[in-house]
């Protein structure tokens, strides 16, 4: 993906500002965005951005369909000055921190082949979650009727989908066996994981060590560790 920031310079290295995880207006799970201008202030302030970002992760829960959406709006004409945005679809494993939560981990696309769209909701269609004996496959429908099966009083379908992304959860042998028999996918995509203690390796620690294999099984596939740390 670096590919596209490639430029002939004789001043030697050019840093550019990425941004690799971002959440738009309408995402799955902890939206910050409010009120009918959400979107216009999300495209505003990454115009308005500086130093200005020249690559985007445009980041959901179990799907890419607001990245669509931020790619569509940038042929309409905004954010002319990112020159990458590529899809990063966050997954909730089934596996649980010591702070009660499930690791995140992401699967980072290149958006360069033209067929990248269909590509990437084939293989999340690999991923099942089965719940009260009914299986639930990654992709937006199929949230929506697994957000009402655990809460049926849940009317809207967005409201659903939110539930539906906050119990679906993959198993991490199903990802490596997926990720195994698809060459486009080993070929243009990353896989980061979070590092934190919250959701991500880092929680995957206690006073016997009973995680530790775990965590390096986890650890071993990614090829990015997102991290705030310093150390």
């Amino acid at each position: 993906m670096a590919d596209a920031f490639e430029v002939q310079s004789k001043r030697g290295s050019i840093w550019h500002r990425w941004d690799p995880h971002i959440h738009t207006p309408g995402t799955a799970l902890n939206n910050q965005y409010g009120g009918p201008a959400s979107w216009e202030a999300f495209l505003g302030a990454v115009e308005a951005s500086d130093p200005p970002i020249r690559a985007l992760g445009i980041t959901d829960y179990f799907g890419i369909e607001h990245y669509e959406q931020v790619v569509d709006q940038q042929r309409q004409g905004r954010m002319a000055g990112v020159g990458l945005i590529f899809p990063n679809v966050e997954l909730r494993l089934g596996i649980e921190t010591t702070k009660a939560s499930a690791v995140n981990i992401h699967l980072l696309f290149s958006p360069h082949d033209a067929d990248h769209v269909e590509r990437i909701k084939r293989f999340l269609l690999e991923f099942e979650f089965s719940y009260l004996g009914e299986p639930y496959r990654c992709q937006r429908s199929d949230l929506i009727r697994l957000g009402r099966a655990h809460k049926p009083e849940l009317m809207g379908d967005e409201a659903a989908r939110s539930e539906g992304a906050n119990q679906f959860k993959v198993n991490f042998d199903q990802l490596k066996q997926a990720w195994s028999k698809n060459e486009w996918i080993k070929k243009n995509t990353l896989i980061a994981v979070a590092g934190g203690e919250k959701d991500g390796t880092s929680g995957l620690r206690d006073a016997t060590a009973s995680f530790a294999a775990q965590r390096k099984n986890v650890e071993g596939l990614a090829h990015i560790v997102f991290s705030a740390n310093p150390k």
